[in-house]
């Protein structure tokens, strides 16, 4: 009908998707309204500034469906959240790095102690960033970790207020460009153990009722990193792939081939099969989710640790969009 898919009361199914800043290759077709041409549901698209605010929005029932990074995804479902992640939206391989300000005269890990240190709460990044200090043998009670979002992270670089940040693009290229040096990145704390990802995630509930929207949604997105993986020569400055993408995520278009190719994005039969979301408990996203609650356990960010992850992990939307 027009104007959209009309549920049994003859209203117009309509939902909310809270989405980040991470570049990746789904932003075309978000901007081009592909899912909701391709569903008839209208989509509000919520841009949110960190993980952690996503999960509260899902977890008052406003948001069904959201963008959450890897840390904030296991804290919801230690919390008790039911929700399950149902697509990889990217492995982070190298795209969060630890960048310092060159007048900080900080150089190494050991250098942070007493300085300033910005990074979301919750997020992925933060979790690198605690799980580094550990392994480096630093308290993180010695470095002054501050709590600010993206766009509050680029404003106090610039003006001055920090030593340094822990964060991905498109803040990333702009504090590297604003005389940044990096110290550490994600590929080099996946390497100490503690790999990371974005993910897209959605209540259960909610899932179940509108499953042919969710499965949709995944075939869109698999197609899109499909398209991207096969057409990475295509993505330049001046393509209208990576305009589009820039103008979701307030980058600047220059910076985006580049943060591209910074992250993974896994096909829809690896993400289906145990390297990520097939095999139950032995999934590599299960295994993952297990491995960064027993830290955040450690760090008082969670109470409990559930025995089994694989519950937080469906596979089988990755499994429809394979075929």
């Amino acid at each position: 009908m027009a104007g959209g898919v009309a549920d049994a009361n003859g209203q117009v199914k309509e939902v909310t998707i809270a989405h980040q800043d991470m570049v990746i290759p789904f932003r075309v077709s978000q901007a081009a309204g592909a899912v909701e041409k391709a569903t008839g549901y209208k989509i509000n698209w919520k841009l949110f500034g960190g993980g952690g605010d996503v999960i509260k929005a899902m977890a008052s029932g406003d948001i069904p469906i959201g963008e959450a990074g890897s840390s904030p995804t296991t804290a919801a479902a230690a919390q008790g959240l039911d929700i399950e992640i149902v697509w990889i939206l990217d492995d982070i391989n190298n795209a969060e790095q630890l960048v310092v300000t060159a007048k900080s005269g900080i150089t190494d890990l050991a250098g942070l102690k007493g300085k300033k240190v910005a990074t979301p709460l919750a997020s992925t990044s933060h979790y690198q960033l605690l799980f580094a200090l550990k392994q480096a043998g630093i308290s993180a009670k010695d470095v002054q970790i501050l709590n600010l979002r993206p766009p509050e992270i680029a404003a106090a670089w610039e003006r001055g207020d920090i030593d340094a940040a822990f964060i991905w693009d498109p803040v990333l290229s702009k504090i590297k460009a604003g005389g940044g040096k990096v110290i550490l990145s994600s590929a080099d704390v996946a390497k100490q153990g503690a790999p990371t990802f974005d993910a897209l995630i959605v209540s259960r509930s909610w899932a179940n009722s509108n499953r042919d929207f969710v499965t949709a949604l995944v075939r869109k997105l698999a197609r899109a990193d499909a398209y991207y993986r096969a057409n990475r020569a295509a993505f330049t400055q001046d393509s209208d792939q990576v305009k589009a993408i820039a103008r979701i995520v307030g980058a600047a278009p220059a910076d985006v081939p580049a943060v591209l190719e910074s992250y993974g994005f896994p096909t829809a039969e690896q993400q289906a099969s145990p390297v990520w979301l097939g095999g139950g408990k032995d999934s590599g996203a299960a295994k993952a989710l297990s491995s960064t609650a027993v830290f955040l356990k450690q760090q008082g960010r969670i109470t409990e640790v559930p025995t089994d992850f694989s519950k937080f992990v469906d596979p089988s939307y990755a499994a429809a969009a394979a075929h």
